[in-house]
């Protein structure tokens, strides 16, 4: 697998599950709440995050929020962090995570 990747899964939320719960995920996820979840997509501006409890929402942690030094989550990896902004336009929650793992698998 390339370096970079979506991790393929028939459990994935489809775009339109995503776009029409955007309402819901916003209510349920304000920002502050704390989420946990597993990297499912890794880019090189930050990694995409399946939030449990969220069936139909997407997380992205950007690289901007990276401590130096550190590495983006291997796929699959658990992760947790904090909301800090909902992103209307693309329909994301934005997360700090809590910390950033130290080497890529």
């Amino acid at each position: 697998m390339d370096e970079y990747g979506w991790a393929a899964s028939p459990g994935m939320p489809a775009a339109e599950a995503v776009r029409a719960s955007w309402a819901a995920t916003v209510a349920a996820l304000p920002v502050r709440s704390h989420i946990t979840g597993a990297v499912i997509g890794r880019q090189p501006f930050g990694i995409f995050i399946r939030i449990e409890g969220a069936p139909d929402a997407i997380a992205l942690a950007e690289i901007t929020r990276m401590p130096l030094g550190m590495h983006l989550p291997a796929l699959r990896a658990s992760v947790s962090g904090e909301v800090y902004w909902h992103d209307d336009r693309h329909h994301q929650v934005r997360v700090r995570l809590d910390e950033w793992p130290g080497a890529d698998a």
